[in-house]
């Protein structure tokens, strides 16, 4: 590893507290351009998770990217009309996350420009600190294709909001928005600093409608990853769709030129993102015996097996007889009726994140998972799971959804190019 991707963005800064104006804007520059080249960030994400990860592709980066320790997600609305002033924000944005995912501050100058009575161009609190493997992904709530924009008729079909499903208990504070950006980081204040900068640059044209901080990855999208955990202490994303198989990709996760037809051909390449926050009832779960705990899941808490196997990647065997006669994962089991066996194939790239907000008054913690997934089709994929789950499981005795938003990810950025050029375009 060259000693350039070590750099923090004091250092690509290149001055010292005392520098001139002028020499600090040259120098963040210089160094700024000098550090892309010299970087050499990875599309797939770093062995040193302090490693830059490369902004441009044929996808956004965020979504195949192995996934990152912590999250950072806003949903956003749009406050003004005006077309040019919203591509102008898009274009603002993009140049910001390619510095930043560089490693470097949000604009030229920093925490420095303007000089001593002007604003900084960087709130300043990743100064000191690496990339460390920050990604940023965007998407285009189904509420940015009403009349405010001229994007109507570019709406892809059956790009909705999602429907209500039984046991929803959904807060509408926490549900929708036009803008989502979704920012992943191997450190939180990496991924802090990069929502505040962009809502900052998006002032007057976007105002923050919810968000969601996330620790703890709970699926792994690369083979290179272990299995993590979840607040209920089970390994979760076990069968997840991997970075490291491109043909299920294009099948589950990738949108395909016939899929979008005419105007709305601009998500070729892109996917779709769905977003529910999920309450864990931890209390209740922590008094409930192992046996049950692992009857609700279909696997082994320990090891991570599906019941009536021995080790977390043996097959699930939804056939599999157990010791009393009965199939060994239940009819009710979150395993059987999420897996694709019992949903005619389909599968989606799950890349969610633990998350304590507090407490909820009355003596319990607010925590639980903020299940994010990706999808070629989120009508055809995420919604006929969703309701096989609310129908059935069992795990919805443990478990509410108060959250919900989909949005629709274009394809990657291009060099020169910028956030939804394909959509606007």
């Amino acid at each position: 590893m060259t000693e350039s991707t070590h750099l923090s963005r004091r250092g690509l800064l290149g001055v010292g507290a005392g520098a001139a104006l002028t020499g600090a804007v040259a120098g963040v520059a210089g160094t700024y351009a000098a550090r892309r080249a010299d970087a050499a960030p990875s599309p797939a994400g770093a062995d040193d998770p302090s490693a830059p990860v490369a902004f441009h592709g044929g996808h956004q980066a965020g979504i195949t990217t192995p996934a990152q320790d912590r999250l950072h997600f806003v949903a956003l609305d749009v406050t003004t009309d005006d077309r040019e002033q919203l591509v102008a924000t898009l274009k603002a944005w993009t140049r910001a996350a390619e510095r930043m995912t560089a490693g470097a501050e949000a604009a030229p100058g920093g925490v420095v420009g303007g000089g001593p009575y002007g604003v900084p161009q960087d709130t300043g609190e990743a100064y000191d600190l690496p990339a460390s493997g920050l990604t940023l992904t965007i998407g285009f709530g189904p509420s940015l294709f009403d009349g405010r924009f001229g994007l109507a008729d570019r709406r892809p079909e059956g790009f909705e909001d999602l429907p209500a499903f039984r046991g929803d208990d959904l807060d509408p504070a926490r549900c929708g928005g036009d803008i989502a950006i979704q920012a992943c980081a191997n450190d939180p204040q990496v991924a802090v600093h990069a929502i505040r900068n962009l809502v900052r640059l998006g002032f007057g044209t976007v105002s923050v409608r919810w968000s969601q901080l996330g620790f703890g990855r709970t699926s792994s999208t690369s083979t290179s990853q272990v299995t993590p955990r979840n607040m209920f202490g089970f390994k979760d994303g076990t069968n997840n769709l991997k970075a490291e198989d491109p043909d299920s990709l294009a099948e589950h996760v990738w949108v395909h030129p016939g899929d979008v037809p005419g105007a709305a051909a601009w998500m070729t390449g892109g996917s779709y993102l769905v977003a529910r926050r999920i309450r864990m009832h931890i209390e209740v779960w922590d008094r409930t015996n192992l046996q049950e705990q692992e009857q609700v899941i279909g696997r082994t808490k320990g090891e991570g097996a599906p019941l009536g196997q021995a080790k977390e990647f043996d097959t699930v065997d939804l056939a599999r007889p157990g010791a009393d006669g009965r199939p060994a994962i239940p009819a009710t089991a979150h395993v059987r009726l999420a897996s694709h066996e019992n949903l005619e194939g389909i599968r989606l790239l799950r890349r969610g994140y633990n998350f304590t907000d507090g407490t909820d008054g009355v003596g319990h913690l607010d925590a639980g998972l903020f299940f994010i997934a990706f999808c070629r089709d989120a009508a055809r994929q995420f919604v006929p799971m969703q309701k096989a789950l609310a129908g059935k499981d069992a795990l919805n005795e443990y478990i509410e959804h108060n959250g919900s938003a989909v949005f629709a990810c274009p394809p990657g950025v291009q060099p020169g190019g910028w956030w939804g050029d394909t959509l606007f375009s």
